[in-house]
Formats: C-alpha cells, structure tokens, sequence
C-alpha cells in the first residue's frame, strides 16, 4: 500500500509543473509526512485547472459512516497473491468502493516522494522512495468521491491512491505492492473522461523500478504528527547505486527541501 508520501514542492514549481493554478496559496501545505485523514493537494477531473484540498482516505459517497480507503488495488480481487508480473483483469472496475470514481472522478495526487517499509515490520523500516534525476513533483494516479455526512450534511471530499504490484524497488523493500506513478503525458489522459477507459486501466500498471531508488530514513516518520523535515535525511545508503552521485550535501533531503 501507499499510507504515507511527501508533499513539500512551493506553490510556484506546482502551478508550473502541472500547468494548473493554486487558489489561495496562502493554504496550501507544506507536508513532508502526508497521513490518513489529512488535507492534501490535488488536480480533480471537476476542475484540471486548478489545485484542490481533499482528505487522503476516500470515503465512497454511499457510505452510512465516515472510512478512509487510502488505496484502490489496480487489480481489485484479482492477483490475490500479488504476483509482480500480474497482466490480467482490472478488477477495480468493478469494486463497489471505486466502480464509479475510476470512471468519471479520476485527480491527479501531487507528491515529491513516498514512504514504503516491508510487508512485516512497516515504518519501523522505513524507506523513502523517489523519482531518480530529482523529476519531482510527480502525480500518483488517484480517484475521488464525494459524501455527505447523513448527520451534519457536511460535504466531504477525499481520495484514494491507485496500487499496484511491486515493481524492482518496493520488492527489495519487501513490500508487495507499489503506488501507480503516471508517466508525464498521460496525466491529461488521466483527467479526461474523455478518455477511453481500456486506456485508463492500461495505465494501472507499477511504475519501471529502474526510474525509481530509495533510502532508508528516520523511524521518526512513524508518528503521522510527526512534520520535520529532517525524517526524510537518509540514515543508511541507497538500495540501488547511482551513475551521476551526487554528495550527501548535494542531495540534501534527496531533493527533499522545498523547490
């Protein structure tokens, strides 16, 4: 799964990256420990224009009470045992939870990196996972839906991001799945329900391990309260070496400080 990633680009790199506009930037977070339930950026299908603030955990608009699905397995039911090189059916097609989002309410999750740590210890073996010749931010390909608390009728909105099987990276982590990272022409694709939906699920697959690498990092990040960027220092070294190698100080937070 994905229950944790790093948020930490300034207002101006994101407006530029993803050709899109932040309303009242004066909001828009800097989170290098994104948790479960948190307020986070991102690009929704409603309004690509523009950056939105939905809660990480959705919540279908169905539910009688609040949940907070942080993922949606590509593969719904499918691939029980998580087989790297999985190439059948896209059972999220036909999730109750996600049917409907991963047809007409698609975002685009905005992120510097994310946090991974083996199947059986987690995030007391934490890595942090990012795109190599720093290409961030990035965008995980995520859904949405909308609720109303029965209650208060409150509106709430929030995502899920799409997994999929391990890729080279997250099996050395011993982690048996890996979040869907979007190749860079495809986001637009992403967004549009114009969009052919075979298209859509082609896109659910992992991300090549080989533009990826990781390094260990502060068990510190553990605490989903816990917002210093400093956690995201390595404290070991990469899984994977390098052809350009950068110095510790060149590397600083592995690119990790706000850009």
């Amino acid at each position: 799964m994905c229950g944790r990633y790093v948020q930490i680009s300034r207002v101006e790199v994101v407006e530029k990256r993803f050709g899109v506009s932040v309303p009242q930037p004066e909001l828009f977070p800097h989170n290098p420990n994104v948790a479960a339930s948190e307020r986070a950026p991102v690009i929704a299908s409603d309004r690509p224009n523009e950056v939105q603030y939905f809660q990480f955990g959705l919540v279908p608009h169905w539910a009688q009470k609040p949940m907070c699905l942080l993922n949606a397995r590509a593969e719904g039911d499918h691939n029980p045992e998580n087989q790297p090189d999985y190439t059948g059916a896209k059972g999220i097609l036909q999730k109750p939870s996600f049917r409907k989002a991963i047809r007409s309410q698609r975002c685009l999750v905005l992120a510097d990196a994310f946090i991974e740590g083996p199947e059986d210890t987690k995030l007391s073996e934490p890595y942090l996972v990012y795109l190599r010749k720093q290409e961030r931010p990035f965008a995980f390909a995520g859904i949405w839906d909308e609720w109303q608390n029965p209650t208060t009728g409150e509106i709430l909105r929030s995502f899920a991001i799409i997994t999929a099987a391990s890729n080279s990276v997250t099996q050395r982590i011993r982690h048996h799945r890996s979040p869907v990272i979007l190749p860079r022409d495809a986001e637009r694709d992403w967004l549009s329900l114009d969009t052919d939906l075979s298209d859509i699920t082609d896109l659910l697959a992992p991300y090549p391990g080989e533009k990826l690498n990781a390094y260990p990092i502060s068990t510190a990040i553990k605490n989903p309260r816990n917002k210093d960027v400093k956690m995201l220092l390595p404290v070991g070294e990469r899984l994977f070496s390098e052809e350009e190698y950068q110095t510790k100080d060149d590397l600083r937070l592995e690119g990790m400080r706000p850009s």
